[in-house]
């Protein structure tokens, strides 16, 4: 949902109804992951997209006669369908698609919900996509870490759906949960799909470059929030850096353990350490390569400046193992030159480490073109 939500929440604010269909489940080669939506307006343009274009025609269809009949639906689509080539997923993918009615009514807590996630507070919402009483499909619980809003039908599914939840929300996870009737955990009967709003991970970019503008360009793209963090006042402006967040006049080692010692990098955290310059880096990369959890650490420069820093940082003291986490020169080899390619080669590097990719050309790969995070641990 967080894809289509500015264009929901707007058909929410105007007390309008709209017809949402979100993936809830996948298989196989399925193009979109669980948590990608559609929105269609009340008059009928379309935002999102649940399968890149194989079967938006069907959900279309159906969301628009959701919106209006207000009977949720689970449909599943893919070549398990007779008529999988007329609207089927002919990538050979399966996904099940759960459609419903979005309003004040049928969602009273979606503003409070969209506050969360523009403010990067973690939150997740429960939904009943199957139960053997029609009346509770649909239904929805709105988790947090300190609490719920909203009811599945039962205390007993309350509580069990929220626990569990939190655990899915404290990985950014979204899955679906089954449990009996009344939110039995041995039992058999009901589905919940739990979205997960985690905070959008960050990417810190040291250097106020042509190439920080670049790769700044390219991470808020990607989802990240990005900060631009460099010393010299007359290079780190706002205005050099349009694509950043956050701009920073700071020593980058003092910042960068200022935001350790804050709680503000994660696992999902992705330091790009550009200056090539040993004054700031070498500082910089004392502090990043010993942080106990960070997504990803890059620094630029030739491989004789790759190999001098590599020195350097052995004389502070740093590991082998710790040194075995940085990525220099930072990016895949795709033959970049301006700073346009270099933000795409970095990006590159960064996604095959998050999901265990190779970096090398699918022609040249067998298998499954997709990566299970389960398969990206080692990555993170």
């Amino acid at each position: 949902m967080r894809d289509v939500l500015a264009e929901l929440i707007s058909i929410w604010r105007a007390g309008d109804t709209a017809g949402l269909g979100t993936v809830v489940r996948t298989f196989q080669s399925a193009p979109r992951p669980p948590g990608a939506s559609m929105v269609v307006a009340p008059d009928g343009s379309v935002a999102g997209s649940v399968s890149g274009g194989c079967v938006e025609g069907a959900v279309y269809e159906l969301a628009t006669e959701v919106a209006k009949t207000g009977a949720p639906r689970l449909q599943r689509y893919g070549v398990s369908d007779d008529d999988a080539f007329a609207i089927g997923l002919t990538c050979g993918g399966i996904i099940d698609v759960f459609v419903e009615s979005v309003s004040r009514q049928t969602f009273p807590e979606l503003g409070a919900v969209a506050a969360d996630i523009g403010e990067h507070r973690p939150v997740a919402t429960a939904t009943v996509i199957a139960h053997p009483d029609a009346r509770w499909v649909g239904r929805r619980l709105v988790i947090r870490p300190d609490g719920a809003a909203g009811s599945l039908g039962s205390a007993r599914a309350d509580a069990a759906v929220a626990d569990d939840a939190r655990g899915l929300l404290a990985v950014g996870r979204s899955d679906v949960l089954k449990y009996g009737p009344d939110g039995q955990r041995l039992g058999d009967g009901m589905e919940v799909f739990v979205s997960s709003f985690a905070p959008r991970p960050r990417m810190l970019v040291f250097g106020a470059i042509d190439f920080a503008a670049a790769l700044a360009r390219q991470g808020s793209f990607l989802g990240y929030r990005v900060t631009v963090c460099d010393a010299r006042a007359v290079f780190a402006t706002p205005a050099r850096f349009p694509g950043a967040e956050n701009v920073v006049v700071d020593w980058p080692h003092r910042y960068l353990a200022a935001q350790a010692e804050a709680g503000a990098v994660d696992a999902g955290t992705v330091i790009c350490v550009l200056t090539h310059d040993p004054k700031f880096d070498v500082p910089l990369l004392e502090v990043a390569l010993r942080l106990p959890q960070v997504g990803y650490v890059g620094a630029m420069g030739s491989r004789r400046t790759h190999d001098d820093r590599l020195n350097r940082l052995r004389a502070a003291g740093l590991t082998d193992a710790e040194l075995g986490r940085l990525s220099s020169p930072i990016g895949l080899d795709l033959g970049a030159r301006t700073p346009e390619e270099t933000a795409v080669s970095i990006a590159a590097d960064i996604i095959a480490k998050r999901w265990g990719g190779g970096g090398r050309p699918l022609t040249q790969t067998a298998g499954r073109i997709h990566h299970d995070a389960a398969e990206a641990q080692v990555a993170g």
